[in-house]
């Protein structure tokens, strides 16, 4: 009886120990990392109108091909739960999360857009498109669904405001809209010229709550962890200016010089904001 007790004792143990092992929590690296959905954007400082002493409008390109701004174009496809940025706004769009703005009029968000708007953008649109029965040779004209392609997508242009806030006597800036600007090919143009299209704009306060919530991968160091808010936010990307706030219908700098002179153009806007705050002070 004893060695019965004892024989049902040790394998009552041992099947304990064995769904142990089968629940056991898989950690995919070294250490758990904090779950990204709770992360919340980083809070903002509020700003008065009667604080602002200075502003400045500007627009400015972001180019995914330049190394530094690659982790917002990769990966391609979704890779361990992470997605580029294009493919995250698109989500957004059609759940409804966030509103997109037709970029074909202005940049002051006025004109909402639906998602099939968006996908007509991208030249996804349905086409009619004849079709033969080989057995009957019989031919029909069938619907092709158009599919969209996010790695068209290789720049983005971001509208902000640099002001000088003269209650904490900083210079500061804040994004107000990301628009991104596809890069594609006509179909048929045989010179192969590339044509560059404004697809539509995001109201950046608005899309911060999902950009916080969607981690980006940090090529420096992965035990940091950023989000795309954080990229934003902190200026983790490199950009050029292409145009800013003036009296000539705020022209771009492209309606008036080009090639060298409009890169010397563009680094004389950023010269004259940063030169504007340090003239402020005496040494």
């Amino acid at each position: 009886m004893r060695k019965l007790v004892l024989y049902i004792g040790v394998t009552v143990f041992m099947l304990s120990l064995v769904g142990k092992q089968t629940n056991a929590q898989i950690v995919n690296g070294a250490f758990k990392r904090n779950d990204i959905v709770q992360k919340k954007p980083m809070p903002l400082s509020s700003v008065r109108e009667a604080d602002v002493f200075w502003s400045k409008k500007v627009w400015r390109i972001i180019d995914l091909r330049e190394k530094i701004n690659q982790p917002l174009y990769f990966p391609s496809e979704e890779m361990e739960g992470r997605i580029n940025l294009i493919s995250l706004l698109l989500n957004g769009v059609e759940s409804g999360q966030i509103t997109p703005y037709d970029a074909s009029f202005d940049d002051d968000f006025k004109v909402p857009m639906s998602f099939t708007q968006v996908k007509e953008s991208f030249g996804a649109q349905a086409t009619q498109e004849e079709k033969i029965d080989f057995d009957t040779g019989e031919r029909t004209m069938v619907t092709v669904q158009g599919e969209i392609r996010p790695n068209d997508i290789k720049q983005y242009m971001i509208k902000e405001e640099w002001y000088f806030d003269k209650q904490t006597s900083t210079l500061n800036v804040r994004i107000i809209g990301i628009c991104p600007i596809r890069e594609f090919v006509l179909a048929g143009d045989n010179t192969g010229e590339v044509q560059r299209q404004k697809l539509f704009w995001v109201y950046y306060p608005e899309i911060r709550p999902l950009l916080s919530t969607n981690l980006v991968l940090n090529p420096y160091n992965e035990a940091r962890q950023m989000s795309f808010d954080d990229v934003f936010i902190k200026r983790y990307f490199n950009s050029y200016i292409v145009q800013e706030s003036n009296v000539y219908n705020n022209r771009e700098i492209s309606a008036y010089l080009s090639g060298r002179n409009a890169m010397l153009e563009s680094k004389a806007i950023e010269n004259k904001i940063f030169n504007f705050e340090q003239d402020l002070w005496e040494y």
